[in-house]
């Protein structure tokens, strides 16, 4: 047996990738996991910024009901590497704040007190929205996969601040796109889960180490279970064997084989190893695949990051309403920093296609501006640098009608299966989505599909006797 022997490979360590080696070697199968980059996290990574001097990141959150991202953490011991957040601040320009909060309420009245007095919406506000939410009262499986988050708006007769100040903000920063590109199933699912099936299915995790280092807990949990995680090992070549095997090929001259290969990978480069492998047969599978990934378009994301030489605010995250920044991220409270290292600020701008063929200063002059609008202690403040990080792939928009396109995680090509959150995971583009894409497909390789998927959360209160 060559030492480039496996039962699995997986090509990619993101999230799906390390999700689906976790779940297989520790069910006693023989795994290697290809990364071309020379660290893990897929698109939730960092990387030591040459310039800036700095290790840097786009950021990324947990949610109270991601259950299988949650699940894979825990296992990987990174529990004390997230910081929680029941509460969350919502800031007009000239600083006025709302915050929605959990209370002792059950489910689904559990933000109804601080919604009640949030002064960033009127009445009618409140009112379209507990229209717009108690059409989910009973989940959200009706919600159509045709029908628009912007159409919804309309159907359900959502007024302008409902739009603005809630609804618009919550779909950009859970599904990286605006309302008119956004399927209303996938949202639909967003507003069940966060707002209404159960008490903890908002809270807001945010890892308080940069990317890298916190899903490289997830490599080592792999490597300490008897997998092997190669890094700096880019797949240029995939190959049928004649036994029946896969072999897998690195731009290093190294190649690697196994009984059954899972890719990983965003469906770009999904499809560009599927157009490019050498098959024995199925063509007409070939064919179908790449028609389907063809269907598949991207949604970018882009990351302000600043440091300051004082602290700015005593916040730690906020949303930023009525300016093209939706996200500000205290990175430096985050993490834990004392006050005299000064304020490193991650400001996110999402679905940015306008903003994706910008200039860095036509990105960062606007911003500085808007930034201090919303917290003027940035006048008394000196900027030392500043950095803009352009993710113009960043995830997949989940369009109305593309559903039925998702492939599910096993081919029809014996031994080829699929990983990303842009497969079938009932979930739209998220991390959670990843871990469980990534645990489907290691289902699927063992020949039972949902084997290792954690449920999502149950419902809780009120919200059982309705569900």
């Amino acid at each position: 047996m060559s030492a480039f022997d496996s039962d699995v490979v997986i090509v990619g360590a993101g999230v799906a990738g390390l999700s689906a080696a976790g779940e297989l070697v520790r069910d006693g199968v023989r795994v290697t996991v290809l990364e071309r980059r020379p660290y893990v996290g897929g698109r939730a990574y960092s990387y030591a910024h040459p310039v800036l001097d700095e290790v840097v990141d786009s950021q990324h959150v947990l949610l109270g009901c991601c259950t299988n991202l949650i699940d894979f953490c825990a296992r990987a011991g990174l529990g004390e590497k997230i910081r929680w957040y029941d509460r969350q601040t919502f800031l007009e320009p000239g600083g006025r704040a709302s915050t929605i909060e959990l209370s002792g309420m059950p489910a689904p009245l559990h933000y109804a007190g601080s919604f009640l007095r949030a002064g960033m919406l009127n009445a009618k506000d409140k009112v379209a929205i507990a229209r717009g939410l108690a059409e989910f009262a009973r989940g959200y499986a009706g919600a159509s996969d045709e029908e628009s988050v912007l159409q919804w708006y309309g159907r359900t007769r959502q007024t302008v601040g409902a739009i603005r100040h809630f609804w618009e903000p919550i779909v950009l920063a859970t599904l990286n796109d605006s309302s008119e590109h956004c399927s209303m199933k996938y949202a639909g699912k967003v507003f069940y889960e966060l707002f209404l099936k159960t008490s903890t299915g908002g809270r807001l995790g945010i890892p308080t180490v940069p990317l890298s280092e916190f899903y490289g807990a997830g490599a080592e949990m792999v490597e300490r279970e008897g997998g092997e995680v190669e890094l700096r090992a880019s797949v240029e070549r995939l190959e049928q064997g004649a036994d029946g095997r896969w072999l897998v090929g690195t731009a290093d001259g190294r190649e690697f084989s196994a009984r059954d290969v899972v890719l990983a990978l965003p469906f770009e480069q999904t499809q560009r190893l599927i157009a490019g492998m050498k098959l024995r047969s199925g063509e007409e599978v070939r064919a179908g695949l790449l028609e389907t990934m063809g269907r598949f378009v991207h949604a970018p994301f882009i990351s302000i990051l600043l440091w300051y030489d004082r602290e700015i605010t005593t916040l730690d995250h906020a949303w930023l309403l009525d300016t093209t920044i939706q996200w500000f991220f205290h990175k430096s409270r985050i993490r834990g920093y004392g006050p005299e290292q000064g304020s490193y600020i991650e400001l996110v701008i999402a679905g940015s296609r306008r903003e994706l063929p910008m200039g860095r200063a036509e990105i960062l002059e606007p911003a500085l501006a808007e930034l201090a609008r919303f917290f003027p202690g940035v006048r008394e403040a000196r900027l030392v640098k500043s950095g803009i990080l352009k993710e113009a792939r960043a995830t997949f928009s989940v369009v109305p009608g593309l559903d039925r396109f998702r492939p599910g995680q096993r081919t029809r090509l014996p031994g080829l299966y699929l990983a990303g959150d842009w497969t079938a995971t009932e979930w739209p583009s998220t991390m959670e989505g990843a871990a469980r894409s990534g645990r489907l497909a290691a289902g699927e390789v063992v020949g039972t599909r949902e084997r290792f998927l954690v449920g999502d959360l149950p419902a809780s209160g009120l919200m059982r006797l309705l569900v």
